[in-house]
């Protein structure tokens, strides 16, 4: 009776975690092609900042560079806002009555810019799930393996 729960159990276990790993890397292959549809790429050395040197050049494709260009336009942002965020620029707008072009203009490059960081991010932790779930899935199916072979003993 154990010997067939076990067989039953591990069975299970072991086509969950191949499914969910299969799944995920099916999920990291369409962010992967989304990113690439976007077309976006880092520009060249000498005009980007030195921490992302490494990037020059580079289309993003990969969660980790899709996070790397989100720090980027951050970092844009933060110099073109002098640190402020489009919430601060709106209540600044605000106060003065609305009539500040310049304002104005600055409000929606902070909030242009912090879309598309978003989005970015957003694909970064949609990676990240999928490194999760590819970890997970094969922790299952090493568990089923165990119980299949413990079965099987």
């Amino acid at each position: 009776m154990t010997s067939a729960l076990l067989l039953v159990v591990g069975a299970a276990l072991l086509v969950a975690g191949a499914t969910m790993s299969a799944r995920a890397l099916t999920g990291r292959q369409r962010i992967r092609q989304e990113l690439a549809d976007q077309k976006i790429c880092f520009p060249d050395a000498d005009h980007l900042p030195a921490a992302f040197a490494r990037y020059a050049g580079v289309q993003v494709r990969t969660g980790g560079q899709a996070r790397a260009f989100a720090d980027l336009i951050g970092t844009h942002v933060a110099k073109a806002t002098a640190g402020r965020t489009y919430a601060e620029i709106t209540e600044e707008l605000r106060t003065c009555g609305g009539a500040d072009e310049r304002l104005t203009k600055l409000r929606e490059t902070a909030f242009m810019g912090q879309s598309l960081r978003a989005s970015l991010l957003s694909a970064y932790q949609a990676w990240q799930i999928t490194t999760l779930v590819i970890g997970l899935g094969g922790l299952l199916a090493a568990i089923g393996l165990a119980f299949l072979a413990q079965a099987v003993a």
